[in-house]
């Protein structure tokens, strides 16, 4: 299996209705070539923001293309949470350790 990427893919669409945004989900679920992860979604604004894992973003565009999904900005993305945040985040945890609190 080829390395997947993490993408986060813009959807600027006011027009779209919550029905065909659900709509939309049943399609996405069956898509064996990338991954949909998830869809944050701003109702008011009409915008979504979905997670996709993907082998490049050539292939998750022509996923949309024969979905028949409209975007505005495909983006490579990285997480970053404070368990990965590198020495920082290891300071911190040593620190911890040493702490009078440590039990509390």
């Amino acid at each position: 299996m080829a390395k997947m990427l993490k993408y986060m893919v813009v959807h600027e669409d006011p027009d779209t209705s919550w029905e065909k945004v659900e709509e939309n989900w049943t399609k996405l679920v069956n898509v064996e070539k990338c991954t949909w992860v998830r869809t944050y979604f701003n109702r008011e604004k009409g915008v979504r923001y979905c997670v996709w894992f993907a082998p490049d973003e050539s292939t998750l565009k022509s996923t949309f293309v024969d979905l028949d999904i409209s975007f505005e900005l495909i983006l490579e993305v990285e997480e970053t949470v404070p368990d990965l945040w590198g020495k920082k985040w290891e300071e911190h945890l040593a620190a911890e350790k040493k702490a009078s609190t440590l039990a509390f």
